[in-house]
């Protein structure tokens, strides 16, 4: 892998690096909640996994919710937009030694950091080489950064695909990059329409992730275009903006942080199923929270459709579930899924009325080094 491209700088691309790695010092210096993990419960083995995270990395750290799907032993992990690596080292233990996380940033401030206590974190970890590398990169030119096509198990992205002027190419790279059944799980801001120009070219609104935020239903249609499956919404929370003058210029746009996983899978080719989950993965022994709509208690029976049962066949999760039949089709079961929602602002106010602690999003776990293959 290397750290040079040939890609070049937009005025947004500038405007972002001299934004993270000159004008935020450390997270307090963030004018709206946009970019602040929101407050919820986390599973013991990720809070002892982020305790081990160096302090000057911690501090540096200026993401919009903590991104961590299931199942990660053995995994090979692609952060993009990695900025001082917390995600990336916290992630290092969970895929553990056989395993491998690699971390994009355009900025190199905030890579310096990162890779400045990479002998550190191995150290503590007890690992005997480090199964963590940081590249010099934009997300929008993956492979002209040295990742190889078809090589990552699962994406991850926090608070950084709004802050690309091309969402399509970052879609599109990211696929690339992916493996057969690879997954990109992230989090991001999005908007309940599309935004003006003043909002866009609006240098501290781009910092701040509000500025190029995607309408979701753009998300939606994107997704289809570059050939994900259609994306699957796991949480969402509200974003408030503090600043009069920002709030000003925003006007009646509201946004929310969500959370969608998208899987590089056949389409059409599984029909609707019957499927139970074996209750294997840790963190997730007695409930597996796939998304907002799908459940999955362990030894219990729930009828998916079509688009699932193609997710759950064809990626890292095949052999978390038993399928009834295999490979078939099946009779109506007793386990419906409660009605799904697109709509990540109809999901952050349900969660708000549920109250604290409902928006915890998926379970997250890792399990043996045969995963991911």
């Amino acid at each position: 892998m290397s750290d040079k491209t040939s890609f070049v700088d937009t005025t947004i691309h500038l405007d972002v690096k001299d934004y993270y790695g000159k004008t935020l010092k450390n997270t307090s210096d963030l004018k709206s909640n946009a970019c602040v993990a929101p407050a919820r419960p986390l599973p013991k083995f990720i809070l002892q996994a982020l305790k081990k995270v160096h302090p000057d990395v911690t501090d540096r750290y200026y993401g919009c919710g903590l991104v961590v799907p299931e199942c990660l032993e053995g995994c090979r992990i692609l952060d993009l937009g990695s900025g001082s690596g917390r995600d990336c080292y916290m992630l290092s233990q969970l895929v553990g030694e056989t395993g491998h996380v690699t971390g994009i940033d355009m900025t190199e401030d905030q890579l310096e950091v990162a890779r400045k206590h990479v002998d550190f974190h191995m150290k503590e970890f007890g690992y005997k080489k480090p199964n963590v590398t940081f590249v010099l990169g934009y997300i929008e030119a993956l492979t002209e950064a040295g990742l190889e096509k078809n090589s990552f198990d699962i994406i991850i992205s926090n608070c950084v695909v709004n802050l690309s002027p091309d969402k399509k190419q970052v879609l599109t790279e990211a696929h690339s990059v992916l493996k057969e059944g690879g997954e990109l799980y992230f989090s991001d801001v999005y908007s309940n329409g599309r935004l003006t120009e003043e909002i866009k070219n609006h240098k501290v609104l781009w910092g701040e992730c509000l500025g190029g935020a995607l309408w979701f239903k753009d998300l939606l249609q994107l997704a289809k275009e570059v050939g994900f499956s259609p994306p699957r919404l796991v949480q969402a929370s509200i974003i408030t903006v503090d600043n009069k003058e920002l709030q000003d210029i925003l006007g009646d746009f509201k946004f929310v942080s969500a959370t969608y996983r998208l899987f590089k899978v056949p389409k059409g080719s599984t029909k609707p199923c019957k499927v139970m989950y074996n209750g294997n993965i840790t963190g997730a022994e007695e409930t597996l929270r796939f998304d907002c709509q799908y459940t999955f208690k362990a030894d219990q029976v729930v009828e998916v459709d079509a688009e699932v049962a193609s997710i759950l066949t064809h990626s890292r999760f095949a052999q978390e579930f038993t399928f009834q039949p295999p490979g078939g089709s099946c009779e109506p079961c007793g386990v419906r899924p409660k009605a799904g929602t697109e709509d990540p602002f109809e999901l952050a106010e349900q969660l708000l009325k549920q109250g604290p602690g409902s928006a915890t999003g998926g379970c997250c776990g890792t399990k043996s080094a045969t995963c991911c293959k």
